[in-house]
Formats: C-alpha cells, structure tokens, sequence
C-alpha cells in the first residue's frame, strides 16, 4: 500500500514538474514574441517617422529677397536657375537647362553639365514660352533686375519664383537658401564649409605675399577695358578673402580704364581678365602700350592673364578655381 502511494505522489510530482516547465517555456516564447513585436514595432516608428520627416519640409513656403511668399508643394525636380547653375552642382543637382551668353555656356562647368540643353541670354531673359517648354517646379533669379525689368512676373505664372538681391555677393547666404528651398541643407552646409577650408588654407599660404599689397583686375570685352571692384566674383575673392587690398584708383570709383591714368594705378598686382576673347582688341592695345609697360606692375613682372570664364563668376567651383589660379601664379 505504502509502495503504491509512493509510486501515486512521484507520478503527481513528475506531471507537475513537466507542466511547470512548458509553463516556463510558454512564458519564455511569449516575451521573446513580445520583444520581437516591440523590436518591428520600434523599426517600423522609426522608419515611418523618418519618412514623415523627409516628407514634412514640403509643402514649404518661404519669402524671396524682394518679399515674394514662395510656395512649394513638392520637392523640386526639374530647376531653371541661369546663372546660379555653379550653385545647384555644389548641392549635387543639375537644373534642367543652363544659362548660355549665345555662342557658349560657362565652359568651367561642362564636365558637370554634358548633355544640359543650353538657353540663349544674348538678346536679354528667354521669354516665358522657352522657359515653358521645360516645365520647371522651381525656376530661381540671381538678382533683383528680373523684377524690374519685369520678368519676374511673366516667369512667376509659370512656376514658384525665388529671386535673390543679389546672389553673387552672399555665396554662403545664397547656397544656404538654396539647401532650404530644394531641402538639401547638409549639403549645403558641408558645402560652405569645404569652401572656408580652401579660403582658409589659401590665405595662410598667401598671407607674407598680401600684406599691404593692392590689386587691380582689368576686364577686357567688346566695348573696351573695365576696372573690376571687390563687390563681386574674382574681385571679391582676392579682397575680401585672400587678404589682398583693392586699389586706391578703383576704390575710389574708377570704373573705365585708359591708357592715359595708368601710371596713377596703386597696384602692386593687376590681373587681366579677357571676356570669352571679346576683349582681343583692347588687350593688344594695352600690352603694345609704352604707358603700359612704364607700370610698376608690368615691370616687376606681377602682371598674370587669367580666364574670362570662372574669374567672371560667382559660386563655389568658380571661386575654388580662382583660388587655385593665384596660387599657382604667386606660390607654386
């Protein structure tokens, strides 16, 4: 009798020790089915805010330099910006067409822009019926002429239009604005930051031959020699960042160039700028002048010709190359 009660509570005994243990697993599957669940649900949060955030810039509206609201609906996709086309490449995008003068576009920027259809500024802006024909989302001005000339409205009926003061003398500004309207603002950070790296760099290096000494840069084009300022492009470049000082003469508002003033030119430097070889006439006649050749310039040999291509632009590629031109002419 003892014997089979005995036998009875080890069977009692086995059968709950076997059912505490799939208790035990039941309960194991169920929190690592728990934890599996939280885990998609946490990857499937993530990736759903991820997508809320990259679509939620848009639709984005942001006021132009003139105080135009500029609506968005969507990121853009096809972005007409003449001029400014050095700008978008730092961001990693090509517009849909590119600006031309009407013989050639901007030479220094083809390796990017193969293949870009080209359209002619040579008798003033396309009409709006050549800027139709592409359907931009997004078409951005330069500068605040468009508005005055009245472009701006004819090209507004067509698609959202930013138009800058501008562009060419708040590169930082304008490339940040750039990043926020086609919500590219990492690279347009890194952008500008790269370029300060080079400016810096480029400074240091430069910094024994700049100090205290002026420049002066000569445009030549079909209507004869011009004084560029320090305001724009290769003028603001060598002034206001590689530390060079603009010239008493043209600070002082000198803006068309004769032979005759030349030997009151204060330029230790002087840059000759040949617009896309238009200017082949009055830059003959300047290098066979004897006025010419009596400049202390000319006679220390600190007289350089340089690209009428990059060296009359604004943007991040045509700048870096500007850099890169004077610093080769003055520290090889």
């Amino acid at each position: 009798m003892k014997r089979n009660c005995l036998n009875h509570c080890q069977t009692i005994l086995k059968s709950a020790y076997i059912l505490a243990m799939l208790l035990l697993a039941i309960g194991i599957l169920s929190a690592c089915n728990a934890q599996s669940s939280n885990k998609e649900e946490q990857v499937g949060t993530q990736a759903n805010s991820e997508s809320t955030k990259e679509q939620s810039v848009y639709p984005l509206t942001l006021k132009d330099e003139v105080g135009n609201d500029v609506t968005l609906p969507a990121k853009p996709a096809k972005i007409f910006a003449p001029v400014m086309e050095d700008s978008l490449l730092a961001l990693g995008i090509q517009p849909t067409m590119q600006w031309s003068n009407g013989v050639k576009p901007q030479l220094y920027l083809q390796d990017q822009l193969q293949g870009i259809p080209e359209i002619s500024f040579a008798s003033g802006p396309p009409s709006p019926e050549a800027i139709m024909a592409d359907k931009p989302d997004l078409i951005i001005l330069h500068n605040s002429f468009y508005v005055e000339n009245g472009t701006y409205e004819k090209y507004a009926k067509i698609a959202p239009t930013y138009v800058f003061k501008n562009a060419a003398t708040d590169l930082e500004g304008s490339i940040k604005i750039l990043g926020q309207l086609l919500d590219e603002q990492d690279k347009a950070q890194q952008a500008v930051q790269d370029y300060q790296e080079k400016v810096d760099a480029a400074k240091t290096k430069l910094a024994s031959i700049t100090e205290g000494k002026k420049v002066a840069l000569i445009r030549f084009n079909a209507k004869g020699m011009f004084f560029m300022t320090d305001e724009y492009f290769s003028g603001y470049v060598l002034t206001h960042e590689l530390g060079f000082e603009q010239s008493s003469y043209v600070k002082n508002g000198a803006f068309e160039v004769s032979l005759e003033i030349l030997p009151e030119l204060d330029a230790d430097y002087i840059f000759l700028i040949n617009d896309g070889n238009l200017g082949d006439e009055f830059l003959n006649e300047l290098k066979e002048s004897t006025i010419w050749q009596s400049t202390d310039a000319f006679k220390s040999n600190q007289v350089f010709e340089t690209s009428g291509d990059y060296w009359l632009n604004g943007g991040i590629h045509a700048q870096g190359k500007v850099i890169d031109d004077v610093l080769e002419f003055l520290a090889p």
